[in-house]
């Protein structure tokens, strides 16, 4: 029998500068609604320049042959706690108060800067390969200007877009974003209009009726930076948070309310009123108890929506599994509701195309980004997701295209990934460098992991890692503020007059 000894085609020439076009794609425009079926979309100085059928291109222009498969813009997510993945699954069955007695009040304080600097680089290359070209790194674990630093450099390391979000879950907002070291590490490792890499404020208002938080968010205005904030936390952040922000005038267009699941209909309409918008982790609230996903509600006050995976230390890290889960939770929330009153739900409110909206376009825009990502349309910035896999049967047929990649598709499928007309991804595999980068990333990890373990001790590893049930049920507030004394006994003390952020 003959043997084909015929090489693997390698990519295409991929050069800087040079322009490349998708062929025959199944094209999601998102911003209009549009489909374009055996859609090409030409890519040229790092921006969309045509989206049509059969389009002329440039001479020498690359080709990337999308037929069977679908075409969107590149995913952001606007809320992940990227140096926590250097720790991915300890907390798989953890609450939300587990979570904050590990980080906050027991173990957050053992990260150093190269854990930090670990963690944000495995999740900035698992970003790209999962098809998520935008990030927001809500980085709470910023307790020094080594440990920012160490953000930075990582995210610099790979070529996809971030926000970091700069926090600190061991200090008092109000001290650090008016303190000299973040005014100083801002103006040295920031330019004002990068695309690539930007800046936002994350910290929490904790209901203490003095409302300190009221100078880190002038801080943030003073500064032109947007705001970032856990809100409708069950047991943490609550309608108090809302209103004092309210009565403070520090709730604008400019604020994004993270969760935002356990909050009142008046909560809900103050953010309207003002322009919020808000990052739902669905796959994080049904697991940890934050609240319930509050999807309808906030499509009932007419906020906007953007997704998020909040943190691999119990959940996914992909856009796939959020916006499946965000979908389920909607639905089925709206099926319990309807069989409680004697009745069905006869039409879906919630659509695929919507979720995939709110994975792309509406995480831009939450961002501040809607004119540079998150459509495929003509003049914005290449960001783009080729999903396809034709060595799986989950990719065939494609019938209902945005229902295809909400759920059948998975970030196996995940093609090709561009950003800012770069392609860093093809044919399933990381380009560039990345390689290089993702095995460094696991290496330093894997470091992280040794090094928390020592520290912690065996016996608190597994205790962590299995928390046993209790004999009632039951508990207070996953967090107060209160004093850090007796912390050598890892007891699970309260805040040291610096707010937790979730």
């Amino acid at each position: 029998m003959a043997t084909d000894t015929t090489p693997a085609a390698g990519p295409p020439d991929f050069a800087p500068g040079r322009p490349v076009v998708f062929r025959r794609a199944t094209v999601l425009a998102v911003d209009t609604g549009a489909v374009v079926e055996d859609g090409d979309v030409l890519v040229t100085g790092g921006r969309i320049e045509a989206v049509g059928r059969e389009l002329a291109v440039p001479a020498g222009t690359a080709e990337i042959d999308a037929a069977g498969g679908i075409l969107l813009p590149g995913m952001v997510d606007t809320h992940r706690h990227m140096y926590q993945t250097a720790l991915r699954g300890i907390g798989a069955d953890w609450t939300l108060g587990q979570y904050f007695a590990f980080c906050y009040l027991n173990w957050g304080e053992v990260f150093r800067p190269r854990d930090i600097h670990a963690g944000n680089l495995l999740a900035a290359v698992e970003a790209l390969d999962a098809g998520v070209t935008t990030v927001l790194d809500w980085s709470h674990g910023l307790r020094t200007p080594e440990h920012a630093d160490a953000a930075v450099d990582a995210l610099r390391a790979v070529p996809g877009r971030h926000v970091l979000a700069y926090g600190n879950l061991l200090g008092a907002p109000w001290e650090w974003a008016t303190g000299t070291d973040f005014r100083t590490f801002a103006e040295r490792r920031f330019t004002p209009g990068d695309d690539m890499l930007g800046l936002q404020l994350a910290f929490d208002v904790t209901g203490d009726p003095a409302f300190p938080e009221r100078a880190a968010f002038e801080a943030a205005r003073e500064l032109g930076l947007r705001v970032t904030t856990h809100a409708g936390v069950w047991g943490a952040t609550d309608d108090d948070s809302i209103r004092l922000m309210w009565e403070h005038g520090c709730m604008t267009p400019a604020v994004t309310y993270v969760h935002a699941a356990s909050l009142s209909p008046d909560s809900c309409r103050r953010i309207a009123d003002t322009g919020g918008t808000a990052s739902v982790a669905a796959e994080s609230e049904l697991n940890a108890g934050q609240g319930y996903p509050p999807t309808r509600r906030l499509h009932e006050y007419g906020i906007p929506v953007s997704l998020s995976t909040d943190s691999a230390m119990w959940g996914s890290a992909d856009l796939f599994a959020a916006m499946r889960a965000t979908l389920n939770a909607d639905r089925g929330r709206a099926h319990l509701a309807a069989h409680e009153r004697g009745e069905t739900v006869s039409h879906h409110r919630l659509r695929a195309e919507d979720v995939v909206r709110w994975a792309t376009l509406g995480g831009a825009r939450t961002l501040g980004l809607d004119s540079v990502t998150g459509s495929v349309t003509p003049g914005r910035k290449a960001d783009l997701v080729l999903v396809k896999n034709d060595r799986s049967p989950v990719m065939s047929p494609v019938v209902h295209p945005y229902g295809h990649i909400v759920l059948q598709a998975g970030r196996g499928d995940v093609h090709t990934v561009m950003v800012d007309g770069r392609v860093v991804k093809y044919g399933h595999l990381l380009l560039g460098g990345l390689r290089d980068r993702l095995a460094a990333a696991r290496s330093a990890a894997a470091e992280t992991v040794e090094h928390v373990r020592a520290a912690m001790g065996e016996r608190e590893w597994r205790t962590v890692r299995e928390p046993a049930l209790p004999a009632g049920a039951g508990g207070s507030g996953p967090y107060t503020y209160a004093s850090r004394e007796g912390r050598d006994g890892r007891d699970g003390g309260g805040g040291d007059g610096g707010g937790p952020e979730v």
